[in-house]
């Protein structure tokens, strides 16, 4: 069975990046956060004709990205997001490797800061092929999706789709398109609830944007009468309660 992760017929690309490639409008402006040697990269400048940026924390994927003649940075995510101004970006992208952050939360904080869409791909530790191993052995489960001993993993939150939508309602962040995969296949519509990909999908891609305050919202607080005034007779401005 095809992973995820090989390369497939059709664009020689791997099979979730094509995916996330089509959620990307063509000359758009994109950060791929993770980039390694610039394979979605190199399809999106190929295909969509976008101007593409790439973080990289390894030397040796940035060297390589550089050699694709692509435009990409050594640098982390933890920590190096901080460079890059508001809305730079129409599209930054962190493709399975939120699990593997210290500080997930904040990281996806910075991608809407710095982009109007953040696009996240993660495993689902929940599927339940995990679940029955864990069931029946009592061991954490290797396998295509978790392909480590507990002991040498680089993933750090063991996060299930139902985590990851729950984190984005608390955060306050919209979730504009989620699709679930197996290794070979698009789930179909039918397991978009989020409790039946839990249990089936062993990966999840997210569009993802920043809520901001309605129009209606806006209005109530334009026309709201002031609750105090000052000495000199002037009212108070009224300032609308922040949203994070």
């Amino acid at each position: 069975m095809p992973e995820v992760g090989q390369n497939i017929v059709k664009h020689k690309i791997r099979y979730d990046l094509e995916i996330i490639a089509d959620l990307i409008k063509p000359k758009s402006k994109v950060l791929d956060i993770g980039c390694g040697e610039g394979e979605l990269l190199q399809f999106l400048v190929r295909e969509k004709n976008i101007d593409g940026r790439g973080l990289e924390i390894s030397h040796t994927q940035v060297s390589k990205a550089l050699m694709r003649g692509l435009s990409v940075i050594k640098g982390n995510a933890e920590n190096d997001l901080t460079i890059y101004p508001d809305r730079s970006f129409n599209y930054a992208i962190l493709s399975q490797t939120i699990q593997a952050t210290h500080r997930p939360k904040e990281i996806l904080h910075e991608m809407l800061r710095i982009a109007e869409f953040a696009i996240v791909s993660l495993p689902n530790f929940a599927h339940f092929k995990n679940r029955l191993h864990l069931l029946c052995k009592g061991t954490m489960p290797v396998n295509r999706t978790i392909p480590f001993e507990w002991y040498e993993t680089p993933n750090i939150h063991f996060c299930s789709i139902r985590d990851f939508e729950r984190m984005c309602k608390e955060s306050e962040f919209q979730i504009e398109k989620k699709i679930f995969l197996t290794a070979r296949h698009r789930l179909i519509s039918l397991f978009g609830h989020e409790k039946i990909a839990n249990f089936f999908a062993e990966y999840g891609i997210f569009l993802i944007s920043k809520k901001e305050f309605s129009q209606t919202l806006q209005e109530k607080f334009a026309f709201k009468k002031p609750l105090n005034l000052a000495l000199s007779g002037s009212p108070r401005p009224v300032y609308p309660k922040q949203i994070h």
